[in-house]
């Protein structure tokens, strides 16, 4: 029987993440025969609603933590200042197959994927007249987005990887998985994306942190672009700006203001007094008040990028100072925290299409700097005329600015890994763009054939 230690993990954090999210609703009200999930535990409307709520709760929980550590820590933005040894190494991007947060990930995006898959195999057959009209359909939709997202996050950190499409009964359900290419999990993803928008509800005029179509042609357009599907990143992208909903908010720091969700958000996870967010702990320094660890510091180099009016604009509001010290300030409410996760923001669009209209085999140079104007003109940046640029140069100000606007989100390393300028920006060889598979899988799953990236 082919079975992984963190895959079998992942069946153990996906039964307590339900069992604690939905004691409430006595999700588990039957008696499993072993520690995997019961074939009749989503048996009605309630089990069903709890089953997804799970999900997103394991999404905000990937969103706050291991998702920024993984973008942040290996860039050139931040530097780490504490003691913790796997964030020592990402920073350094010394990889190991041992790393605990690069297990973390691997094994939390796994164990998401089975939430999804159990809601994607049993809510359809679940026979409720308590369901809300059109309710069955959105839940089933949210889990397609729920493993798109999850595959997007694994293929981009580990490339290619194994595809689990079906909800873990028992141990040898696990087994005769192969490694899939980067481009058949690519295909997986767009699949479940189409699923998910064919069964979510239509946008209203309010919601940004709860699942509706827009939110999925938005990430449809970001996955887009890491597969270099440019048209296709383009169309998607300018569909959603189009729309009334969302607008870009002026000055900038207005999108991380209280009380959040502003009209620039796509898809934000809100945070409350008694579901805390983004921790702001470790960004702060460890003087004054608040009081924090100061673990996560900007560079010198972001610092005077962001202070530099022509390049940063009213960006510098994503830094504040106190005594000697120039800290983070995105994250900046505590007791409570309430610091959201920003996962697609109207401006990540405006940039996806500008890039994209640089990329694509037919460039549009001049509405890719209308786009790119837009995002510096909000910021109270230098603006480009349309003959200030090459294709060359406009592309490179495109990355330049991506790295601007979003310098603190969940987007670095992946930028400069997918744009390949990780070996010329960190001195980072292109064996080490992709993080290792954890040595527990290597070395317990015969389907990975002792196999790894490459590098380690």
């Amino acid at each position: 029987m082919n079975i992984s230690i963190n895959r079998i993990q992942t069946l153990i954090i996906t039964l307590i993440t339900i069992t604690l999210f939905s004691a409430c609703e006595k999700f588990l009200e039957v008696k499993p025969t072993d520690a995997l999930l019961a074939d009749n535990a989503v048996y009605d409307a309630k089990t069903s609603r709890a089953l997804v709520n799970s999900g997103y709760s394991s999404l905000k929980s990937y969103s706050i933590n291991a998702a920024l550590n993984l973008a942040v820590l290996p860039g050139d933005n931040v530097f780490f200042g504490g003691s913790q040894s796997q964030n020592i190494e990402l920073d350094n991007h010394a990889f190991t197959v041992t790393n605990s947060a690069i297990v973390g990930a691997y094994s939390a995006n796994y164990a998401l994927i089975n939430i999804a898959n159990w809601a994607i195999s049993e809510i359809p057959k679940v026979d409720d007249p308590t369901f809300e009209q059109g309710e069955q359909n959105k839940l089933i939709g949210e889990a397609f987005f729920l493993r798109a997202f999850s595959y997007f996050n694994l293929v981009r950190s580990w490339g290619g990887v194994q595809l689990q499409l079906n909800p873990t009964t028992d141990l040898s359900s696990l087994g005769s998985i192969s490694r899939s290419s980067e481009a058949e999990t690519y295909t997986l993803i767009f699949q479940d994306l189409a699923k998910a928008e064919e069964l979510l509800p239509e946008d209203d005029s309010q919601t940004r942190n709860k699942l509706q179509k827009a939110i999925i042609k938005a990430f449809r357009a970001k996955v887009a672009l890491y597969a270099k599907d440019f048209d296709l990143a383009e169309s998607e992208a300018q569909t959603v700006i189009q729309l009334a909903k969302y607008s870009l908010v002026k000055p900038y720091q207005k999108f991380f203001e209280v009380p959040f969700l502003s009209s620039e958000s796509i898809f934000e996870i809100s945070a409350t007094s008694n579901n805390a967010g983004t921790n702001g702990s470790m960004w702060f320094p460890a003087s004054g008040t608040p009081r924090g660890s100061f673990e996560f510091r900007p560079t010198n180099e972001i610092i005077n990028l962001l202070n530099d009016p022509e390049k940063g604009g009213n960006r510098k509001a994503l830094l504040a100072t106190r005594g000697e010290d120039v800290y983070v300030n995105l994250y900046h409410t505590v007791s409570p925290n309430i610091n959201p996760s920003y996962v697609i923001r109207l401006a990540d669009l405006y940039l996806i299409s500008a890039e994209a209209k640089v990329r694509k085999s037919n460039p549009n140079l001049l509405s890719a700097v209308a786009d790119l104007n837009i995002i510096k003109e909000r910021a109270d940046a230098k603006l480009y005329l349309p003959t200030d640029l090459n294709q060359d140069q406009l592309l490179k100000a495109i990355w330049e600015e991506r790295r601007l606007e979003f310098p603190f989100e969940a987007d670095r390393w992946y930028d400069l890994v997918r744009t390949e300028q990780a070996k010329n920006v960190l001195g980072v060889e292109k064996n080490f763009w992709l993080f290792p598979i954890p040595q527990a899988d290597v070395l317990s799953d015969p389907d990975l054939n002792g196999g790894n990236n490459p590098g380690y």
